[in-house]
């Protein structure tokens, strides 16, 4: 059966232009995150949204945060909202974890890279959210010292987070 006839019987929906869904599927929180991978393939969940999927914020981010190629064309989407920020090739391809939301791969950066690129975006989303993160991610057992360490060097920010990362020791 095709796409068009399943959806003008009402089986499945349309949200957005290419992306189809059950009428009758189960919406979970994450479901915009599954839709912008699918619209953006080559994008990486990152920042506030990959704080939402390891659970280290209360913050509720009403955009999804994707991280795409320097040199990687705009994606033309309007719907999810997008924030997107450019990463060098070789800073997409660390610290990224595969995950399944929704029957969608979803690239995502771990939870140390996580926590480290809020302080390198910390003038974008507030020292307090990265503070806040680091806290809960060592709270939570989810990062050792030694990775998020690791991560801060290949990220260039040792020194920034140095006096936070002592206080927490």
């Amino acid at each position: 059966m095709c796409l068009l006839r399943l959806h003008r019987d009402g089986v499945l929906e349309r949200p957005s232009r290419g992306v189809y869904v059950l009428a009758d599927a189960e919406v979970t929180e994450y479901h915009s995150l599954a839709e912008a991978c699918k619209r953006v393939p080559h994008g990486v969940v990152c920042l506030l949204s990959a704080l939402r999927i390891h659970e280290l914020t209360t913050q509720a981010p009403f955009e999804v945060w994707l991280a795409i190629d320097r040199k990687a064309r705009l994606p033309k989407v309007e719907y999810p909202p997008l924030r997107i920020v450019r990463f060098s090739a070789k800073d997409l391809a660390n610290g990224v974890e595969g995950h399944n939301v929704e029957g969608v791969p979803v690239r995502v950066t771990n939870a140390a890279r996580t926590v480290v690129d809020c302080f390198a975006y910390r003038n974008e989303i507030g020292l307090d959210v990265a503070i806040e993160a680091l806290r809960d991610s060592w709270r939570q057992k989810k990062t050792t010292m030694d990775q998020l360490h690791q991560a801060a060097q290949t990220r260039r920010m040792a020194n920034v987070m140095r006096p936070y990362l002592e206080s927490l020791t």
